[in-house]
């Protein structure tokens, strides 16, 4: 096993006559991990149209893994609150819309995964670095972050209200 036969990219294969070293794989090959084209949760898409509703089973944790993972990925251009004042934003970027919009708001949760997945305008695509349940965990986040610009006190339960004014 010390020493592995190697070959060159796109180098004449010694052992396929008159083609190069790299082929392409069969016709109609499927990768193991490539997801299914036809499933809501890989594209953001069911029937041609964007999915309205987040197709994860949602929780405080799976909100919370969001937060995080918009803190790591996407505070820096949109800001924590989401607001679109992030730290590259104040350093010349150009400001992405905020959260809060009507326009952001009018979109639906397959619209902002694809956002994230292939990315828009300015924005580049984060499917190569960010795992997909992740990307839905931050749409789920985004959406939270939304209903937030018009929460009132009345919004929050009795017992987490007597926290919030105990601190």
């Amino acid at each position: 096993m010390q020493h592995q036969p190697y070959e060159r990219a796109f180098t004449p294969s010694k052992r396929v006559p008159g083609q190069s070293s790299a082929q392409l794989p069969p016709p109609h090959t499927v990768a193991r991990d490539a997801p299914n084209l036809d499933d809501p949760a890989a594209t953001g898409r069911e029937d041609g149209r964007w999915v309205k509703r987040v197709p994860l089973t949602l929780s405080r944790e799976f909100v919370e893994r969001g937060g995080e993972r918009f803190g790591i990925f996407c505070a820096d251009c949109h800001g924590a609150d989401g607001s679109g004042e992030g730290i590259v934003v104040l350093r010349g970027f150009p400001r992405p819309k905020a959260f809060g919009s009507a326009v952001v708001r009018a979109e639906v949760p397959g619209r902002l995964y694809d956002a994230i997945s292939n990315g828009t305008g300015v924005m580049y695509g984060f499917a190569d670095r960010i795992e997909e349940p992740d990307r839905w965990a931050i749409v789920a986040y985004i959406l939270a972050l939304e209903r937030t610009r018009e929460a009132s006190i009345a919004d929050v339960p009795p017992a987490e209200r007597e926290k919030l004014f105990s601190q």
